[in-house]
């Protein structure tokens, strides 16, 4: 099997630059490329980081590292669940990469969440940022309704 290729990665190095951001880039040590997939929606990469861990990116902007992942994850998770006096059900919409479902589930009074994202592809491989701590085996996870 050839090694996985992607066009934002050049010389070993991913390249994140926009126009949105006139005058700055991010740029990452390329380990290895992980997932590479053309979904329905977007382009979707993951890949292993010299400094900042397993990285996802959609559509060559980056979503998360294992880096620093938590502090969105936690913050996005935690405070409404703080601010709610006994949260039963929880649905997470687009939080395909799963480190809220996993934030989520750290409070013993959730009995349900739903996972909501509009992109299979998204929702997480053992690759992804936040995989490995997202409890997918939990009976708490049900999946969505389907039409």
């Amino acid at each position: 099997m050839a090694p996985l290729t992607h066009p934002s990665i050049k010389d070993g190095w991913f390249r994140e630059i926009s126009s949105q951001w006139p005058g700055q880039a991010m740029t990452l040590k390329v380990n290895r490329i992980l997932h590479v997939e053309k979904s329905l929606y977007q382009d979707v990469l993951v890949f292993e980081s010299e400094t900042y861990g397993n990285v996802l990116v959609l559509d060559g902007v980056i979503q998360c590292t294992e880096r620093d992942e938590f502090s969105y994850q936690e913050m996005i998770a935690h405070l409404p669940l703080a601010s709610h006096p006994n949260p039963k059900k929880v649905l997470v919409i687009g939080g395909g990469d799963g480190g809220v479902v996993r934030e989520v589930l750290k409070h013993d009074t959730v009995e349900q969440v739903v996972l909501c994202d509009i992109d299979e592809a998204v929702i997480p491989t053992p690759a992804s940022p936040s995989s490995s701590a997202t409890a997918s085996s939990s009976s708490r996870i049900t999946p969505p309704p389907t039409t």
